[in-house]
């Protein structure tokens, strides 16, 4: 599990640190900015007071100055798990990377866990795992039966919840131990493990495991840029003749992907289209949906199921392993 210093060390420091958050909280960014300013005079090496002041100078209108700060967040802590590479990005002052870092991943669902399902689905809405399990009824029929599913980035086990009657298998993958800590207690899994899933799938799967012949990744492709390597690893987990199902945040017709001011990425559905049929799959229902709410505004998404051509190869990166030995699947259709 990830962990990153949220007390900076010094109780005067954090102190201030706290009137601050509550003068950001209150819209008196200034004052913020001001006790936060005199909160890292005492605590000049705490990355989280930085990355903080990042933000309410940015909120502020102070880009240069947010800018600064987070360039300190980085050299305090370069493996950047507070995703002040990404901020940088959005500002303009840095190249817009594919993906984000996993431990900024990692450490911003261990800290969401425990409020997770209540923040997703109460508050905002959240609706992905049932419209992703209505889509894969619709195409291949409400009786199907999935010999073996997986189900990477499974966070708390939403979708595992809707997909577990329809299975004798269910396996998922996580970066989180916090969200996997979650989902194990909802006892609807076979297998689970803490795997990135651009390099660990492979490594975390029990041994003799085969390709499923179906591969879904609810709300996971958002922290991904560039589709290519992950969809990579997802098709050669499926099965010849197996359904690959996902969803995406709607971009617009114009863009590949693009970074949003969520730190999440959308992704332009002819880029969808296009790279499916680059792997080898077949698109067979590509559904526009409104998925959660964030704040005000609805987010729309784009809901896909795909069927891997029988024999396909996925392309592949030097970076990814094989991540299965076996021999495929088929679906059972009723």
């Amino acid at each position: 599990m990830t962990t990153f210093q949220l007390s900076s060390g010094d109780l005067t420091a954090d102190r201030r640190a706290h009137y601050a958050h509550l003068y950001a909280e209150g819209g008196d960014h200034v004052a913020a900015i001001d006790m936060q300013t005199q909160a890292l005079a005492l605590a000049p090496v705490w990355a989280a007071g930085w990355h903080n002041l990042g933000n309410y100078r940015e909120a502020a209108g102070d880009l240069k100055g947010a800018a600064d700060a987070w360039r300190k967040v980085l050299a305090l802590s370069p493996v950047d798990i507070f995703g002040a590479g990404l901020k940088l990005s959005l500002t303009g002052q840095a190249e817009m990377p594919p993906l984000p870092p996993s431990e900024y991943v990692e450490a911003l669902f261990d800290g969401y866990s425990d409020r997770f399902d209540t923040a997703l689905v109460e508050n905002l809405d959240y609706r992905v795992p049932e419209l992703l399990t209505a889509l894969l009824g619709e195409v291949a029929g409400e009786r199907a039966q999935f010999a073996e599913v997986i189900d990477l980035g499974c966070g708390t086990g939403l979708f595992g919840e809707q997909i577990r009657h329809r299975t004798s298998w269910l396996e998922g993958y996580d970066l989180s131990q916090g969200m996997l800590s979650k989902a194990s207690g909802k006892a609807v899994y076979d297998h689970l493990a803490q795997a990135d899933i651009l390099y660990g799938i492979a490594a975390a799967r029990q041994a003799g495991a085969v390709q499923a012949d179906l591969v879904a990744a609810a709300d996971v492709f958002a922290y991904f840029g560039d589709l290519n390597p992950v969809m990579a690893v997802a098709t050669k987990l499926t099965a010849g003749g197996g359904l690959l199902a996902f969803s995406l945040e709607a971009g617009s017709e114009g863009c590949d992907w693009l970074l949003q001011p969520s730190l999440r990425y959308c992704h332009g559905e002819p880029y969808v289209r296009r790279l499916l049929d680059q792997h080898g799959l077949d698109l067979l229902k590509l559904s526009r949906e409104p998925i959660r709410r964030d704040g005000a505004d609805i987010i729309t998404g784009l809901l896909a199921v795909a069927r891997k051509r029988p024999g396909a190869s996925a392309a592949m990166s030097t970076k990814i392993a094989a991540a299965t030995r076996a021999t495929p699947l088929t679906i059972a259709l009723n």
